[in-house]
């Protein structure tokens, strides 16, 4: 089976409604059917709390995230292992921390990188990504 991670910017393109959010929806019905399987890191699911958050405020936020409990997506929790393999990720690679946790998920899980935020490039060509267009 195969496996994608999404980062924030995925599900929060998912969220919004944008134009990639037909390419997440697709990912996600497919992980409805259990077709594929749906990574995120609890790290990267609270960047998408905390949008939700300074654009709606707490109750709403609360209300969007108890919805996406029924989503097919498995987040993970950031163990001190993860922690530290995200950490070398940061530094071998110069992104962002949170962005880390991403990257760290899909190499331990040998999955897809789902995201539409370019800093990923710096991962190389070889990192497995599908890029959404924002």
């Amino acid at each position: 089976m195969r496996t994608y991670t999404f980062d924030a910017s995925a599900l929060w393109a998912f969220l919004q409604r944008g134009k990639a959010a037909a390419r997440v929806a697709g990912l996600l019905n497919e992980g409805m059917h259990g077709r594929v399987e749906i990574l995120m890191s609890a790290v990267n699911f609270g960047e998408v709390y905390a949008l939700i958050v300074r654009e709606q405020g707490t109750d709403r936020a609360r209300t969007i995230i108890g919805g996406l409990r029924r989503l097919p997506i498995r987040v993970v929790d950031a163990t001190m292992q993860h922690c530290c393999q995200a950490a070398e990720v940061k530094v071998r690679h110069k992104i962002a921390y949170a962005d880390a946790f991403a990257a760290a998920l899909t190499i331990e899980n040998k999955a897809t990188l789902v995201t539409s935020d370019s800093d990923f490039r710096r991962l190389g060509h070889n990192f497995p990504v599908l890029w959404l267009k924002p």
